[in-house]
């Protein structure tokens, strides 16, 4: 389901590289980013963290796994 127009309350990285975590306002909790792939978690991990730090909305999906796995900055 996608989630538009959304600030990124937080963001959160471990130091194992597929482990990557955001708060999206108005979406309940801490969500994984999905660890397809090690530069894929990276790379939505950098954008979200981006939107965070200059004040841009995202869209956000998140799956059925609870997951995001896809986001841009609006």
């Amino acid at each position: 389901m996608w989630h538009n127009n959304k600030s990124v309350v937080a963001v959160y990285a471990h130091v194992d590289t597929k482990l990557g975590y955001a708060i999206i306002d108005g979406v309940s909790g801490w969500k994984r980013i999905n660890p397809t792939s090690t530069d894929g978690v990276t790379n939505v991990l950098d954008l979200l963290a981006a939107a965070k730090a200059n004040d841009k909305k995202v869209n956000v999906f998140i799956g059925s796994d609870d997951q995001i796995s896809a986001t841009y900055i609006t």
